[in-house]
């Protein structure tokens, strides 16, 4: 049997592994988890128990050893449930947020961070962005103080998923200078007698939590810091392609999951005698919606397939990312449009997978600055920023 062969019955066997977990958490679990702001916790149990936080970090820490292909699966699968983007927020950082310690950490450092967060014992989250800085990664302003064997950390951070039941967070923070030389990684324990986390009411994904931190001399030892002081930027890159296409991946997941649930619909619902499926009207942009998170899934696995090698795939990652989203907002609309009316009720769902899609189009880095990324760096054209 040929590799591509071996490689395409895997996949298929973990797609199905994870969709027979995700048939335990049907719909009304995750509509109930969005009305109530309730973290999916038992969701994010099985997940662990099931062994697929590890999915992609090394054996020795009790990981699985297989890559970023593997995980954008796992991902995909688990949007494509219904769990939309809820499902993948639960899950998303204990799976990728420590590549970045992979790549660059010591032996004790990985041997101290990785195993609990692949158990599922610890959950971190990932504190980068600050308000006064957005995407400007380069004008941050949470500083890291020396003080003998430790950091002391002040500073704000902005839109940090999951704060709420983390453990830990991967934060950079400056140490140095100006610029992205300046800036250093730290893994640090989530000490809420030194953090204020405020939650932000949003309009998708409540029963994930977004949240504005307000850090005051946050004690991180300097066993914590991952690499060296003003290397942070460099270390973080690790970290920023699998991101792109894990979110691709649910994205797709979840464009799917509401074409899904349109065309179900769509053969059901009978007007004027027939099923409305039955009319282009309906049925050419549920197609349409299909080709492009086709396309999308392709460039997706694309991207993944050269990370898993060891190539540059810094265009690659973020081109799926968005033509991920842009697809999946363009399926999730028109499932809620197949459905009508019903489409604007809760209790089918799309109107959920509708608000959670435009998560996608907005973060971890907008549409144009995309745009601006693959001008530059693909096409050779001056930077306009």
């Amino acid at each position: 049997m040929s590799s591509g062969i071996d490689e395409a019955f895997a996949s298929d066997a973990l797609t199905e592994s994870v969709r027979r977990l995700c048939a335990d958490f049907p719909a009304e679990y995750w509509r109930t988890a969005d009305e109530q702001h309730r973290f999916p916790v038992e969701f994010r149990q099985a997940v662990a128990d099931a062994g697929y936080l590890g999915v992609a970090m090394p054996e020795a820490y009790g990981g699985s050893g297989l890559g970023i292909r593997e995980a954008a699966l796992i991902l995909k699968a688990i949007a494509g449930s219904g769990a939309g983007a809820s499902g993948t927020s639960a899950v998303h950082m204990n799976i990728f947020g420590l590549h970045p310690v992979v790549a660059a950490g010591t032996e004790d450092q990985k041997a101290r961070f990785l195993p609990p967060i692949i158990s599922g014992e610890h959950h971190a989250c990932f504190a980068v962005t600050e308000p006064n800085s957005g995407l400007d990664t380069g004008k941050l302003e949470t500083v890291a103080r020396r003080d003998g064997d430790r950091y002391l950390i002040t500073g704000r951070k902005i839109w940090i998923s999951t704060a709420q039941i983390a453990s830990h967070m991967l934060i950079v923070a400056r140490t140095g200078g100006e610029g992205l030389k300046g800036l250093s990684l730290f893994y640090a324990p989530l000490d809420r007698s030194r953090v204020e986390i405020r939650e932000i009411d949003k309009m998708g994904r409540a029963a994930v939590d977004s949240n504005m931190l307000f850090i005051e001399n946050l004690e991180v030892p300097v066993e914590n810091r991952i690499g060296a002081e003003g290397d942070g930027f460099r270390i973080l890159l690790h970290g920023l392609n699998p991101e792109r296409i894990l979110v691709a991946a649910g994205c797709i997941g979840l464009g799917l999951a509401a074409l899904e649930k349109a065309t179900l619909y769509a053969r059901e619902r009978e007007v004027f005698g027939r099923p409305i499926g039955a009319n282009q009207g309906v049925a050419h942009p549920l197609a349409e919606a299909w080709t492009k998170l086709e396309a999308a899934d392709a460039l997706m696995m694309r991207a993944a397939a050269l990370y898993d090698s060891g190539q540059p795939c810094g265009p690659q990652a973020n081109a799926a990312k968005y033509m991920a989203a842009e697809a999946s907002f363009a399926a999730c609309e028109a499932a809620v449009l197949t459905l009508g009316g019903m489409g604007y009720a809760r209790e089918y769902d799309v109107e959920r997978l509708f608000r959670e899609s435009m998560i996608g189009r907005i973060a971890p880095v907008s549409r144009q600055m995309i745009l601006n990324f693959i001008a530059e760096k693909v096409l050779d054209l001056p930077r306009s920023y």
